[in-house]
């Protein structure tokens, strides 16, 4: 995989379905708040609570939130710290598909960059723009947006969403 420099606006939807989801949520947060420049600013939509999506029977509710801050390392570099976030909250990949996790810290986007690495990086997110739990919180931060590989802001991307999955359903607007 290319190594690229950035100093781009980066956007990382959280979950988390196990455990004591909302302080895993803050911590995932401020360990990337750590990570952006200081200088610019770090964006956090509210935060969601939202049904499993092709998960195991009987898997708990989600919480969901977008943050967005300026990165000034590289894609693959971002990949490995998301990763170690969510080994420091305790995920564990079993392999299995939409497992319950602790803490889920997904690359949506990496300003207008497009990666096909797969299947270890993909950019933008593959389903960011089929799935309301990331658009939602997405626009409440970046709802005229666009994300690589589509030709529709965020805001109308959700707007036009045709999918049985249930809307987010606010928990909190400051977390």
């Amino acid at each position: 995989m290319m190594l690229f420099l950035l100093m781009k606006r980066a956007g990382i939807a959280l979950g988390s379905n196990l455990g004591d989801k909302n302080s895993l949520m803050v911590r995932a947060r401020n360990h990337l708040q750590q990570m952006s420049l200081s200088d610019d600013p770090f964006l956090q939509s509210s935060l969601y609570a939202t049904s499993p999506q092709g998960c195991p029977h009987g898997a708990d509710d989600y919480l969901n939130a977008v943050v967005e801050f300026t990165w000034p390392g590289t894609v693959e570099e971002l990949l490995v710290h998301c990763q170690g976030i969510e080994r420091a909250l305790g995920r564990i990949r079993s392999g299995i598909r939409c497992e319950p996790r602790t803490a889920d810290v997904d690359i949506i986007y990496v300003g207008d960059m497009v990666v096909d690495d797969p299947p270890r990086l993909v950019l933008p997110h593959p389903r960011a723009h089929l799935r309301k739990f990331v658009l939602k919180p997405l626009s409440d931060i970046r709802p005229e947006l666009i994300l690589p590989r589509q030709n529709k802001t965020v805001a109308c991307l959700l707007a036009e969403l045709d999918t049985d999955e249930a809307d987010p359903l606010l928990v909190s607007e400051r977390w």
